[in-house]
């Protein structure tokens, strides 16, 4: 038989599934290969190194990403941005 997953608090729950939207979007950006050397050069390795964190410290690492990003062309970049500035709001 399965055993049923034990929650903590429901906002705990929800805030996970924000932090994979937001590892989601992170994947797109670093998807962008060719623009890893003029647009995105060190959004690259903060977008690396925030799949690693979570909570807090992944608001302040997108913070950085959102920095270095501004001049990044792409056909999702807006969505991205939404999705990277609505969780740093939080």
């Amino acid at each position: 038989m399965k055993e049923k997953p034990t929650l903590n608090k429901k906002g705990e729950r929800k805030m996970k599934s924000v932090e994979e939207q937001v590892k989601n979007v992170i994947h797109k950006i670093l998807e962008d290969e060719k623009s890893y050397k003029t647009s995105l050069n060190w959004a690259v390795n903060y977008c690396r190194h925030a799949l690693s964190l979570s909570g807090e410290e992944l608001k302040v690492q997108c913070l950085y990403i959102l920095n270095n990003i501004t001049r990044w062309r792409h056909p999702n970049a807006k969505d991205v941005r939404a999705t990277l500035k609505a969780f740093t709001k939080r």
